[in-house]
């Protein structure tokens, strides 16, 4: 889809902090991060919702959200991970995508204001 900000960054027409790509999907980190390390999974074929996604690439997602998630512990220190999927109304993009939002003190469901001038140095940590 041709005014799709997700379809331009999948095609590398805006530029993306990518943590990983295959040819289902693009993982890159959000430019206006709840925490460090808030990334989006996101689909390459223009997928409006989940209720037009194959079963195989739903699959395909989830066990890139397991992978990431073992990253995200491993690399940044978390100790949660929120996944959230906004739907309908609540959906900003209508391309679908998986948010990742690391969680770093336990019991919160708040996000302390974070900066995205980091994003390369976050970027390092996560694919070194």
């Amino acid at each position: 889809m041709e005014d799709c900000i997700f379809c331009k960054i999948i095609k590398g027409d805006i530029p993306s902090k990518t943590v990983f790509e295959d040819d289902v999907v693009k993982v890159f980190l959000d430019v206006n991060p709840n925490t460090e390390g808030h990334m989006l999974v996101v689909p390459k074929k223009h997928i409006t919702d989940f209720t037009e996604m194959d079963d195989e690439t739903l699959t395909h997602i989830h066990h890139v959200i397991k992978d990431m998630k073992e990253l995200i512990y491993d690399k940044l220190g978390a100790i949660g991970l929120k996944i959230v999927n906004n739907y309908g109304c609540e959906q900003l993009v209508k391309h679908y995508h998986v948010h990742l939002i690391p969680v770093y003190k336990e019991g919160t469901f708040e996000y302390p204001y974070v900066s995205s001038d980091n994003l390369d140095e976050i970027l390092d940590k996560l694919t070194k």
